[in-house]
């Protein structure tokens, strides 16, 4: 069965709720958990002189996503801790979370991804993407999807 599951969390309640789910599943399989939160690259304004509406600036930024991981990650650890789960966590910055979600799963040796999805269809799964999606495309490890 699986020994090392990879958790990734955006914050929102689906993926809160996906987290509580993995960690339910590693208990009860005797798995240890690694949860990921992939934190977004710094996009500067284009015009420098002229920056958007509530953009932060470089140091702003860095420090508001390093601080939403540290809050998530910690509930996840807290979480698996109380279940009595092993578990890490990992925070890296990605343009693409998805590959991000890949690459961490191979590095920690994971044998499972296990993670939310919106389950949006039709045109607006067109428009808007699915990180989840995208690695069950990508991936060569098994990938769990939580609804």
């Amino acid at each position: 069965m699986y020994k090392h599951l990879l958790v990734p969390t955006d914050g929102s309640k689906l993926s809160n709720d996906a987290v509580d789910r993995a960690i339910q599943f590693a208990r009860e399989t005797g798995a240890r958990l690694t949860a990921l939160h992939v934190m977004p690259e710094y996009i500067p304004p284009a015009f420098a002189e002229f920056p958007a509406a509530g953009q932060a600036s470089f140091a702003e930024f860095m420090k508001a996503t390093e601080e939403t991981a540290k809050t998530l990650l910690d509930a996840a650890a807290q979480g698996a801790q109380a279940a009595g789960v092993q578990c890490e966590t990992v925070s890296v910055r990605h343009t693409q979370p998805y590959r991000a979600i890949i690459d961490v799963a191979r590095e920690k040796g994971c044998d499972l991804i296990f993670m939310s999805s919106h389950g949006r269809r039709g045109l607006s799964a067109l428009v808007l993407g699915s990180e989840t999606n995208k690695v069950l495309t990508h991936s060569s490890i098994p990938v769990l999807v939580f609804r």
